[in-house]
């Protein structure tokens, strides 16, 4: 006879079960609202999402200034109390440094940035003309590809010219054409509705910053807190082995996340820093663009250094050939030095990932979410690939196998007796034909010990009923 807990627990299966339905119902059927919801749910978020961002980017700053500056100062004056200020002054000295920092690069790399972008814009006529001078010099000794070629280029020209008078300049001289533009009623309408909206946009981002900042100094003051209420949670709700596990997937999911992103940022530093060193010695033109574009795109693995160098060579090769030529060596050069000393020295191995597997990320994740998924890409694959290493040798340790890859390189079989692991024949001359006797002796003699081991069972039960019965009667 079942008890009441059998009872409670069929009743509660049956509940869950029809929960899923009605929720796999809704998902299927309403995926827009559920999105749309999402969406909303995000926007009320951000604040806190933004938070927990700048907490975990600020995290290894505000360790590094206690380790270095606040707590030796504090045992030097000899004030050893449980109200030391030393996290609270150590949160407020990274604040103030990187604060500098940002307003250090907006006040000297923004303006240089946008100088050589105006100057792109209105000298982009003679850059052209320059261009097509040096084609058509190269040119010379064919005549007919020479016409095409300046055809092309003159085509170009005066249709990307057309785009920078009509739509570009207009935008950046704005200011001094707000009569023209504000000629017609719907011509103010549209630009007040467009103003508003990136206005309201601007301020609710920059809103959404300074609560997120507000909220990143409490998770930084209170981190070790916060970290020990969420391991009691876990291993409150779960067995302890189950949370130890989960713990320790954690601990190697923040030591990827940390050691890619904090090794890529210095990484990219370093980089456009010699980039800015060598372009402004070879008198490279827009060398502060130019080496800002390098070290943006360095931090996107294996694509960056593409994505970078191509329309700086471009943009250099327009106003002075030969200067894009030295560009391009120096940048090959260059990323043969990052990937092979400077990276290794501050990565290491941070992911552990092979070369295949970062292209195969970064083509994953970049085609769900852009750029931002070219950039943490890696560093989530890796976590997804170092679950699925660590569970498939747990599985293999469970059947007493090697989990070592090097032992199946040359596998032809595991003998089911011994365990042994048998390799391919070097020298056989029909090896397929010997595979194939070999695997189907294997497979008959598996199949012939499970039958054998059925019977050996179904005889051990009947015994042990008809023991069962003479003992009754």
């Amino acid at each position: 006879m079942k008890s009441n807990k059998d009872y409670i627990k069929w009743g509660l299966t049956a509940f869950f079960v029809v929960l899923g339905g009605f929720a796999s119902y809704y998902v299927i059927f309403h995926i827009d609202s559920l999105s749309s919801m999402i969406k909303t749910l995000f926007a009320i978020l951000m604040p806190i999402i933004d938070g927990f961002i700048l907490a975990y980017l600020l995290a290894p700053i505000v360790n590094a200034t206690e380790r270095i500056v606040t707590t030796p100062f504090f045992a030097l004056i000899k004030k050893e109390n449980k109200k030391n200020p030393k996290r609270f002054l150590s949160i407020i000295i990274t604040d103030v440094l990187v604060l500098w920092a940002i307003y250090v690069f907006f006040s000297i790399v923004i303006p240089q940035i946008a100088k050589s972008i105006r100057t792109i814009l209105e000298q982009f006529p003679t850059y052209i003309n320059t261009f097509s001078l040096w084609i058509s010099k190269l040119l010379n000794d064919n005549p007919e590809f020479q016409k095409s070629v300046m055809e092309f280029i003159n085509q170009s020209t005066t249709d990307f010219t057309s785009v920078i008078n009509s739509q570009v300049l207009p935008q950046l001289n704005s200011l001094n054409n707000v009569s023209e533009m504000l000629s017609q009623f719907s011509g103010v309408i549209n630009v007040i509705t467009s103003v508003s909206m990136s206005v309201y946009s601007i301020f609710k981002e920059i809103w959404n910053l300074v609560i997120g900042f507000i909220i990143s100094f409490y998770l930084l003051a209170s981190k070790e807190l916060f970290a020990a209420q969420a391991k009691k949670i876990v291993y409150a709700f779960c067995s302890v082995n189950r949370a130890n596990r989960f713990i320790s997937n954690v601990r190697f999911a923040h030591k990827t996340f940390g050691g890619f992103f904090v090794g890529k940022i210095m990484d990219s530093i370093i980089i456009g820093l010699i980039c800015f060193a060598v372009t402004s010695i070879l008198g490279t033109p827009f060398c502060v663009l130019i080496s800002v574009i390098i070290g943006v795109t360095n931090i996107i693995p294996f694509f960056g250094p593409f994505l970078g160098a191509i329309p700086s060579t471009i943009l250099i090769l327009f106003i002075d050939p030969l200067q894009a030529l030295y560009f391009v060596i120096f940048v090959i050069i260059l990323q043969q030095v990052d990937g092979n000393i400077i990276g290794p020295k501050i990565l290491g191995s941070s992911t552990g990932l092979s070369s295949f597997w970062v292209i195969f990320s970064i083509t994953l994740f970049g085609g769900i979410w852009g750029i931002m998924g070219m950039i943490v890409g890696v560093p989530i694959f890796a976590i997804l690939f170092a679950f699925m290493k660590s569970l498939i040798e747990t599985k293999l340790s469970a059947k007493n196998l090697c989990p070592d890859t090097k032992k199946y390189l040359r596998l032809l079989y595991i003998d089911i007796d011994s365990s042994q692991y048998v390799e391919f024949p070097e020298n056989a001359k029909k090896p397929f034909a010997d595979i194939t006797q070999i695997l189907v002796k294997g497979h008959e003699k598996s199949k012939l010990d499970q039958e054998t081991s059925n019977v050996k069972d179904k005889k051990k039960n009947t015994s042990e009923k008809d023991i069962k019965q003479t003992e009754t009667h």
